[in-house]
């Protein structure tokens, strides 16, 4: 009895071993053809030009809206340039100690604002550097939601405790979405991302859409990018 009892201990271990292995194995795969077609995708993106549509609401009322057309330049820097009419949701302040309240709360969500940004531009799109060294630490996962949908999930990505998830197509290992709990100080300054990804014919990867939510201070920013056409010559 004693030793049947330690064979199926032995035969079970032996098997977590396994599958532990076999995981590890599959997540290695997996993230070498996510880091391959995302920086196909990556750099296909750079041929084409688009229009960039930004909306920034606190506590449900838009409070602004603009948009740029984006392109790389020849350096392989972003380029935005506002567009003609892009621009609207500023509002004349009123004065007196009011109006330096109003500025101050303006001030105050701008900074937040141009920190939310930074924070976007860590996660979307992702590094496949960065990827790697979260492999490499033993802090990826996959799940495998559907047939036609699996998840990457990704620990510690750029700040200790958030969680990068990368939503795939097993077939073709194309971006599907992302999704981030992350925070900007503080743990408890929680901010979340949900992100669509989108593949042009040509492989060219883009975040269609980028939804932000800055749940400490009640703001939301939605980015959207639309219009992708081959970029001309540059004047």
């Amino acid at each position: 009895m004693r030793r049947a009892v330690w064979g199926m201990v032995a035969a079970g271990a032996l098997m977590a071993a396994v599958t532990t292995v076999a995981q590890e194995s599959g997540a290695a795969e997996r993230v070498a053809a996510v880091k391959q077609s995302l920086q196909a995708g990556m750099a296909a993106i750079r041929k084409y030009e688009w229009v960039e549509t930004t909306t920034v609401s606190l506590k449900g009322e838009q409070k602004s809206s603009k948009q740029n057309r984006c392109y790389y330049g020849a350096d392989g820097a972003l380029q935005k340039v506002p567009t003609e009419g892009g621009q609207a949701g500023a509002q004349k302040s009123p004065r007196g100690i009011r109006g330096k309240i109003v500025a101050n709360k303006k001030e105050e969500m701008t900074d937040y604002m141009d920190d939310a940004v930074a924070l976007i531009k860590e996660y979307v799109p992702p590094d496949p550097a960065r990827i790697q060294a979260v492999k490499d630490a033993g802090k990826v996962s996959i799940n495998l939601l559907a047939a036609d949908r699996h998840q990457l999930q990704l620990r510690d990505y750029h700040k200790a405790g958030d969680v990068l998830s990368i939503y795939i197509d097993p077939t073709t290992n194309h971006l599907l979405g992302l999704n981030v709990s992350t925070y900007l100080e503080k743990p408890d300054d929680l901010v979340t991302l949900d992100v669509t990804m989108t593949t042009l014919g040509d492989g060219a990867i883009y975040p269609s859409e980028i939804m932000l939510n800055g749940v400490s201070k009640s703001i939301k920013v939605d980015i959207r990018n639309t219009g992708h056409r081959p970029m001309g010559p540059q004047g």
